[in-house]
């Protein structure tokens, strides 16, 4: 593990605090502190330096103090998921496999994951693709009788 200087952290910090993320009133926020989700329906000013969030369900309003880092963009809703450019990895330490995967956003951004899998998992993954290539294979063989089939009955239609 990687001890970071008091420097080097405070550095980030700053770096990071640059790029925070400002919420604006009606913004979905995700509290960190209280691990709860809320709309942003107050903004800090002088005389109330927080914000104020209510649920999304049942609950009451709560205040985040406007200099605490701790509510954060929701992520964009995840349209699809597709597989990464990667070959998969097996962590025998571990006990499970990583498979690289891109995460598909309905802002049209992508952002690369890993399907994390237990020894259980990978097994059942294996039975679901062979039935599904078996699937596939039987679809294109029956495709190409019904096309030949076609075939047939037009060439016997026109030597009519």
């Amino acid at each position: 593990m990687t001890r970071r200087s008091a420097q080097d952290t405070a550095r980030r910090n700053a770096l990071h605090d640059v790029t925070a993320w400002v919420p604006g009133l009606g913004d979905l926020a995700y509290d960190t502190t209280r691990r709860m989700t809320g709309v942003v329906v107050a903004l800090p000013a002088p005389d109330t330096p927080a914000y104020h969030l209510r649920p999304l369900g049942p609950g009451s309003d709560w205040s985040v103090p406007f200099s605490s880092a701790s509510l954060k963009p929701l992520p964009e809703e995840i349209t699809h998921v597709s597989l990464g450019g990667r070959d998969i990895i097996y962590d025998h330490r571990a006990h499970q496999a990583a498979l690289p995967v891109q995460l598909h956003h309905a802002d049209g951004t992508a952002t690369e994951s890993a399907l994390i899998l237990t020894p259980g998992q990978v097994e059942l993954l294996h039975l679901q693709f062979e039935q599904a290539i078996s699937k596939r294979r039987e679809a294109v063989k029956k495709d190409a009788e019904e096309s030949d089939a076609a075939d047939t009955a037009c060439c016997e239609g026109g030597n009519r």
